[in-house]
């Protein structure tokens, strides 16, 4: 773990380079964004009249299969098309996630067509009151919080519009209060093995489904525990076969979308302990390590602010709450519920750092993170193909 202080914590020093004054990737919701994709397939007019960022072999099509890759950022696909041949024939490119560029909040936009401000699962690790949920896991610490903070209660929008829509996805993740939070009113349509997704989805579009949702977490998985290198570039080869399997079994006059959720950067061991001359000013902490919220004791927010902006700054958006709501960070309208989720200060780093957290652990290291503004995390791609 580093030092604050440590060489590798300052700008231009060591394993982080050097940047010139970089600016956050703050997401146009109104424009090509994640959250838009569902609405518009489902919209009164179906996939005849659709915004232009969405690829237009897609347009007139009577059946659409959506898969997310989770993971895949443009920027990751771009630098690796020779292994992904069918991804890189598609029509398309890149849009992006919101903030934070995670899971737990970045599926949950895609799912009801909702900003992070209107949905409320605003991180990874959200603050509810005085506690801090583990979105994935619904969990305070190793308390399971589903009876007591009800997944309806917290993000009340049912997923696809209220339509009925079959999700293919992992069969143990279909009763979990997080799928209950964001995939609300949906069918489960659960695999067991990945080499099942294919044939599900065909048998769903032969079904007469109108719109079909399929998860695959494979990246992701591999990014976070192998890092990028051998095992990444065999997984997103596998992914990319993944997605020629769907396009071979698609009828004529449908289409496969492929997005994501996030893309990824490579952390490794660079992660920053907080001194404790900030410590000593916090109450708790939310979020992740790529966008840490921090939660300040009674009356020293803007203490917090000043000793976050003079210890981090060269790597880091120190941004406080009330700027990401003015830059709708999350969107335009946040309800005040939402709002009290927000911590005081936000760290965000634009180098591939992390902050620690001691309540912030898992049962390995990662690798590869993602949470901040960065185009590697931010940018994803949506691409499509005709059955």
């Amino acid at each position: 773990m580093l030092d604050w202080r440590s060489e590798s914590g300052r700008r231009g020093s060591g394993v982080i380079a050097e940047m010139a004054d970089p600016e956050p990737f703050i997401p146009d919701y109104a424009a090509g964004n994640i959250r838009g994709l569902i609405p518009a397939l489902l919209g009164p007019s179906g996939t005849a009249d659709l915004p232009d960022w969405i690829p237009a072999v897609v347009r007139g099509c009577t059946q659409v299969v959506v898969l997310v890759l989770d993971g895949l950022g443009w920027d990751q696909l771009e630098q690796r098309r020779d292994i992904a041949p069918t991804l890189s024939q598609m029509q398309g490119g890149p849009i992006t996630s919101v903030v934070p560029t995670t899971t737990a909040t970045a599926l949950t936009s895609i799912t009801t067509g909702l900003t992070p401000a209107e949905h409320g699962l605003i991180g990874y690790r959200m603050a509810v009151g005085a506690e801090v949920l583990n979105v994935l896991r619904w969990s305070v610490g190793n308390d399971d919080r589903r009876r007591t903070l009800r997944p309806a209660d917290l993000q009340p929008t049912p997923a696809f519009l209220g339509h009925d829509v079959p999700v293919v996805s992992p069969r143990h993740l279909e009763t979990s209060a997080f799928t209950e939070a964001h995939l609300g009113g949906a069918r489960p349509e659960g695999w067991r093995a990945a080499s099942s997704i294919a044939p599900r989805v065909a048998e769903l579009v032969r079904d007469g489904d109108r719109l079909v949702y399929a998860y695959y977490s494979g990246v992701d998985t591999i990014a976070h525990e192998q890092g990028f290198g051998a095992y990444y570039d065999a997984e997103l080869a596998a992914a990319d076969d993944l997605v020629r399997q769907i396009l071979d079994v698609l009828p004529s006059g449908s289409a496969l979308v492929v997005t994501a959720d996030h893309g990824q950067i490579e952390v490794g061991d660079r992660i920053v302990a907080l001194p404790s001359e900030m410590l000593d000013l916090l109450a708790m902490q939310s979020g992740e390590a790529r966008f840490r919220w921090l939660h300040a004791k009674s009356g020293a927010a803007a203490e917090v602010l000043a000793v976050a902006r003079e210890c981090f700054a060269a790597t880091t958006w120190v941004v406080s709450a009330e700027q990401v709501l003015d830059e709708a960070w999350m969107g335009s309208a946040m309800r005040p519920a939402v709002r009290s989720r927000l911590g005081d200060v936000a760290l965000v780093p634009h180098e591939p750092i992390g902050f620690f957290d001691p309540d912030d652990s898992g049962p390995y290291e990662l690798v590869c993170r993602h949470g901040s503004l960065t185009s590697a995390e931010m940018r994803v791609p949506l691409l499509a193909a005709g059955g």
